[in-house]
């Protein structure tokens, strides 16, 4: 069927489904075993062997083959069965090397598809009869959904019912305008997709409006589906991190080889066999390049990641968290974000007190007397359980019946002691509402409203004092609402404001306000210390704003606070000379902050901006993070945002820019250790030959210490705990390099040292024992064993007897499997066939300073640096 074309009617008799009750939910189970999940069809994951053959690509890893396989063949010439030994053993570690790639590579993966289901769309769905929310994928065809503006349609459906709808579909059909749509719309069979006025589209957007609809299509079989062919060919792009440390490797690559080469020239002149040279130099080769860097850093990333969802923050992609280490401004809502989105009574002023009292749980009478009518006044309720405080109604309402309850005045016992005999609604003309109770044997109208409106129609009272008291607590930002009574004969036959709101007695005022979140004072206080400028973006009045900033310690001195109207009026050059000095923006619209971040930017700030709505989906994406509500936010803000926040709280974005901060640090400590470590391998091996003309070791002797000694304690590294002092440093600016601020030379100074404690542990090893074995064997025990305790010293740029050995305890177990398996080959009878003996005593006790040397080197390195 033509499901455009059709009368509703027919399209619900074809779809078989019921436009008021919706489906049965053994119906929908089974019509969605008939046409599959509501998604699109994924990229084929590559199977385990598809990833394990992958490893094998490396260009480094088919130079090693290749050298195993010439080692094959010469072992093959000259028929000594210990010569296959070493191809058997490189193959072994080539093998065990694409095996732990494959398990890092699966980890990663786990970690980004528990991500996806976070953040997984839903929609609002009959089944049973009762209006359900369920995630998108679960729709089948014959479903109704109920779509409102911001959510996203979850699947292709023709119109039932229609209110000023509008989608925007540019994604299917270029146009960049919202098309309008009809439910009772007709249309040609043959009409165009941008015509079909009565259908909406799966993947696109409600901009405006409400609609009931039924679904017609799912999955592959929608619009977007038939598309979804050229949505596949996405590829799979590495973070920016990730691409520079790829192009990293490859200068190190060139390097290396060209290292290689020149040892292999002088080992050829100098009379090594041709064999064991190049074994030497295509291992070395091998080892000197971190090939496993960009793999390591994604599962830095993504266990990362993982990290955030458990704190609130859901991030969509992996280069979000690079970014949001670099974050200088953050730009918050105010409602909900740094308050606690619900209007709390603070204070209360009555006619018979002098002053404003503070609402607590056991206020002076007169004040209850006045919680008490103010209650009585008002619809909205508040129910108490485990779970906290529900507030149902008008919020100015709620918080009166709050801070009734918390005095001991229920409302349910109240409104049974002086039941309601009629009410005159408020109304925005009259600015206040009315009822009538039976108190006794009186009739009593109580009524509440703004002050300037109540003032007129008080007859006694001082209004005068009143009325001070009233300016002052609204320039603290409270929102005042006024009470008065008075008592009646009989209940009118017509309710009208004329006859029952006049001639009232006042009672006094109530001041409320949306409090600060606590916490929300404490990451504004982060903040400061850690170089980033919080700002506050709010709809509000630029009085309130301002008082709960200056509560936040957001509005300090020689800040500014501005409206829209103002931000309106102000050129591009004006706003950017002026964006430092403004912390609060008032009553602004979307395209407002969209000039605020820009403003930003062009300063060369990294800015996050949080948005809830529609209209904010444009400035979430052109700021650098931009930040989604959980709660609050629709689902096209969250479609356009880097991450979103479930419980919609300041101090989770906080939160979020220490934990992107601690994974940037773990990325910069892991570089740090590898190249390090490597750099050492490729100085003593390069000069020892130069010198010497032999290698301080054996190609399997340089594998094995590559596969044991880096990939475990690296990857341990990269799951260190944030550090206590990382929102104590300044922002890292944008495109600053790993390498700045003298960490290039730190790593490279490390290297050397690596280099220089191998070469003089090969010589003391070979001169004391008068064996080239001998000196291998030393110069194997010190680089493993000094490796693994570098790990150590590179968790912290504090000293390690400060931060203390036993913090990271993956580290600790990585640090135990990999010293255990150098022990292994140093004391087993493996030890005879990667070609190492046994060392005089005093040799071990030797090696034992030098392996220490590292954390004396580092230590004095720190507290220069420091």
């Amino acid at each position: 069927m033509v499901y455009h074309a059709g009368a509703v009617e027919d399209v619900q008799k074809e779809l078989g489904a019921d436009p008021v009750r919706g489906l049965t939910s053994e119906e929908a189970e089974r019509r969605q075993k008939k046409y599959g999940l509501n998604q699109l069809k994924e990229k084929k994951k590559k199977t385990t062997l598809q990833r394990l053959l992958d490893q094998f690509k490396d260009v480094m890893i088919l130079i090693l083959m290749a050298a195993a396989a010439v080692s094959f063949v010469v072992a093959c010439v000259e028929g000594e069965a210990g010569e296959f030994f070493e191809p058997v053993l490189i193959l072994l570690i080539v093998v065990l090397n694409a095996v732990m790639g494959v398990a890092q590579e699966s980890k990663a993966e786990k970690a980004l598809d528990a991500l996806k289901t976070l953040s997984a769309p839903h929609a609002k769905v009959l089944r049973d009869g009762e209006e359900k929310v369920i995630e998108s994928s679960e729709l089948v065809p014959g479903d109704v959904i109920r779509l409102e503006a911001g959510d996203f349609v979850p699947a292709d459906a023709r119109l039932l019912i229609s209110a000023s709808l509008k989608c925007e579909e540019s994604a299917l059909t270029g146009e960049s305008v919202p098309a309008e749509k009809e439910a009772q719309a007709e249309v040609g069979e043959e009409a165009p997709l941008g015509d079909r006025s009565n259908m909406v589209f799966s993947g696109c957007s409600v901009t405006y409006g409400t609609a009931t609809a039924m679904v017609t299509a799912t999955g592959m079989n929608t619009e977007m589906g038939k598309i979804a062919d050229l949505l596949e060919g996405e590829k799979e792009t590495g973070t920016p991190l990730q691409k520079k440390l790829a192009q990293l490797g490859k200068y190190l690559g060139f390097v290396a080889i060209g290292a290689c080469a020149v040892i292999f020239a002088v080992g050829i002149m100098n009379g090594i066999p041709p064999m064991e040279i190049f074994m030497t130099a295509v291992s070395l080769a091998v080892s000197a390049i971190p090939e496993g860097l960009p793999a390591i850093v994604t599962i830095v990333l993504s266990i990362g990641v993982q990290r955030m969802a458990g704190k609130n923050a859901i991030i969509r992609s992996l280069p979000a968290v690079e970014t949001l280490g670099s974050a200088s401004v953050i730009c918050s809502d105010k409602t909900g974000t740094l308050t606690q989105n619900r209007m709390t009574l603070v204070q209360a002023y009555t006619a018979q007190s002098e002053e404003r009292e503070e609402i607590g749980t056991e206020n002076s009478e007169a004040v209850k007397k006045l919680l008490e009518y103010g209650t009585l006044c008002s619809n909205g309720t508040v129910t108490f359980s485990e779970e906290g405080e529900q507030h149902v109604g008008d919020p100015t309402e709620t918080a009166i019946v709050a801070a009734a309850y918390k005095n001991g005045l229920e409302k349910e016992a109240l409104n049974q002691q002086y039941p309601r005999l009629a009410e005159l609604p408020f109304d925005s003309d009259r600015k206040l509402m009315s009822t009538i109770h039976q108190m006794g044997d009186k009739l009593v109208v109580i009524v509440k409203g703004a002050f300037d409106v109540m003032e007129q129609r008080c007859s006694r009272g001082d209004m005068e004092k009143a009325r001070r008291i009233n300016d002052e607590m609204s320039s603290r930002a409270l929102r005042v609402l006024a009470i008065g009574y008075k008592e009646i004969d009989r209940i009118p036959e017509e309710l009208t404001s004329e006859e029952l709101e006049q001639s009232l007695i006042f009672a006094g005022l109530v001041g409320m306000i949306d409090p600060p979140r606590e916490e929300a004072g404490v990451a504004v206080e982060v903040c400061r210390r850690a170089g980033i400028k919080p700002v506050m973006i709010t709809g509000d009045h630029v009085v309130t704003a301002s008082a709960i900033a200056q509560q936040l310690g957001i509005l300090s001195d020689g800040d500014r606070a501005i409206t829209g109207t103002q931000l309106d009026q102000m050129s591009e050059e004006e706003l950017e000379a002026a964006v430092s000095e403004i912390a609060v923006y008032a009553r602004v619209s979307p395209e407002n902050k969209i000039r605020i971040v820009k403003a930003w930017q062009k300063k060369g700030h990294v800015v996050s901006m949080t948005g809830d709505g529609v209209n904010d989906a444009p400035a979430l994406k052109a700021a650098d993070i931009g930040c989604a509500m959980g709660i609050t936010g629709t689902d096209v803000a969250k479609g356009a945002a880097d991450m979103t926040l479930t419980d919609d709280n300041f101090a989770t974005i906080v939160d979020a820019v220490r934990e992107g901060r601690g994974i940037y640090a773990n990325i910069k400590k892991v570089v740090g250790f590898l190249l390090g470590t490597n750099i050492g391998e490729v100085v003593a091996v390069f000069v020892s030959m130069l010198l010497w003309h032999k290698s301080p070791f054996m190609s399997m002797q340089l594998l094995w210490i590559n596969l044991v000694t880096d990939s475990l304690p690296a990857i341990a590294l990269g799951m260190e705990p944030v550090e206590e002092n990382v929102m104590e440093q300044k922002p890292k600016p944008k495109e600053e390099s790993l390498f700045a601020n003298g960490y290039g030379i730190r790593i490279a100074l490390q290297g050397l040292l690596f280099g220089v404690l191998t070469m003089i542990a090969f010589k003391l090893g070979e001169s004391q024992t008068g064996l080239t074995e001998g000196g291998r064997t030393m110069a194997f025990m010190v680089l493993a064993l000094s490796q693994v305790i570098q790990a150590f010293n590179m968790r912290s740029d504090r000293s390690l007897f400060r931060t203390g050995l036993f913090g990271n305890k993956k580290l600790n177990l990585a640090a135990l499997a990999s010293a255990g398996l150098v022990l292994i080959l140093l004391f087993t009878p493996l030890s005879t066939v990667f070609q190492l003996i046994y060392l005089p005593v005093g040799l071990y006790l030797t090696a034992a300073g030098l392996i220490l040397v590292p954390v004396v080197f580092m230590e004095i390195m720190k507290a220069v640096t420091r």
